[in-house]
């Protein structure tokens, strides 16, 4: 990974993303696995800022008596998740190259990102974020008016009207997550690793999901399920699933677009 700003260095060349299959995930999940078993610390570390702001998240929901809101929010958490991959990916580089782990060294390259285009992607990420709160909002609005939401917003879920909410929510929200998905499943390793700016990051990420829609999507999947696995017994699950993923992801990012290349 360089450490030298995008303006005094030169722009990496990006290849053609590789062609992946089946195989490749369950190579990039057993690597995973390696990495968190190697540096268990850090995986602990960087997923307990995830997990203590979904407890946290859920306690102020349910001091305001608002817990039905908390579905479509934790719907988009795993949105925020790249967060608390971004120390997982130095991580695994250090062990592919070798280099000595310490937790100065590693936040060190983590800060010294503001610099580069981290905060900009932070920033894209916030604001899909924010877009699917919105959007939550809007469509309960558009079927249920303006009527307050209270507790009996549960019964309300269970007539006719609420079941075409939640099936059109669940399209809407299913084509944001996919769209977001294609846009970030790689970029945020890349720009970590490269001198490239977010936009190519983004647009290079969602190449790599065309080149392989069928494995991609596999992966897409695969993630979903975990991540709400591991929030069900209050996030803790997360301590888990979160690094292994995290780990995963570098290598799988190393799998479609190789070092050197």
């Amino acid at each position: 990974m360089s450490d030298v700003t995008p303006g005094h260095a030169p722009p990496s060349v990006i290849p053609e993303p590789a062609n992946l299959t089946p195989g490749d995930l369950r190579a990039v999940l057993a690597a995973g696995w390696r990495d968190f078993a190697r540096a268990p610390l850090y995986g602990v570390l960087f997923s307990a800022v995830y997990v203590l702001g979904g407890v946290i998240m859920y306690a102020i929901f349910s001091a305001a008596a608002a817990e039905y809101w908390f579905i479509p929010i934790a719907v988009g958490f795993p949105i925020l998740a790249p967060f608390a991959a971004t120390g997982l990916y130095e991580v695994s580089r250090r062990l592919e190259t070798g280099e000595a782990l310490g937790l100065g060294s590693v936040f060190g390259v983590i800060f010294a990102q503001k610099d580069r285009q981290v905060p900009s992607m932070a920033m894209f990420i916030l604001l899909v974020f924010m877009f699917w709160v919105f959007m939550a909002h809007t469509i309960f609005a558009l079927f249920f008016g303006l009527q307050p939401i209270t507790q009996s917003t549960w019964s309300m879920l269970m007539t006719g009207n609420g079941a075409i909410m939640l099936l059109v929510g669940s399209v809407i929200g299913g084509i944001m997550a996919a769209m977001f998905y294609a846009l970030t499943v790689v970029s945020l390793p890349l720009i970590l690793d490269r001198e490239v700016d977010f936009i190519t990051a983004m647009i290079t990420s969602f190449s790599c999901v065309t080149r392989n829609p069928g494995v991609m999507g596999l992966w897409a999947v695969l993630i979903a399920i975990a991540l709400f696995v591991g929030m069900v017994p209050l996030f803790l699950g997360l301590f888990i699933v979160l690094p292994v993923f995290g780990h995963a992801t570098w290598h799988l990012y190393r799998r479609l677009l190789p070092p050197g290349s």
